[in-house]
């Protein structure tokens, strides 16, 4: 009885020291390889955030109060507002 524990200690042994061993290797490896990028370059239009907040965009724009002016700016016309940030237009 005592041959098999020493039997099966010494299996349990050998397989964490190999599973670690791998592990260890495939981990280390995975390290080097080194990062490539998949995605399209970066263009004019595609570096400002497509969501942003704040801002409505309409295909009419319209001054809503005294506050609002009209600015053109990269070829897009805005409405900003110093009186009332919800005023804020995009025409696009």
């Amino acid at each position: 009885m005592s041959a098999l524990r020493s039997l099966v200690s010494a299996r349990s042994l050998l397989s964490r020291t190999r599973f670690s061993s791998v592990f260890k290797n495939t981990v280390h490896s995975e390290l080097a390889v080194p990062h490539t990028h998949t995605h399209a370059p970066l263009t004019k239009y595609s570096a400002v955030p497509a969501l942003s907040r704040g801002m409505k965009v309409r295909s009419s724009v319209k001054l809503m109060c005294d506050g609002c002016a009209i600015v053109k700016r990269k070829g897009r016309v805005y409405v900003i507002c110093s009186n009332n940030p919800k005023h804020k237009q995009r025409q696009g």
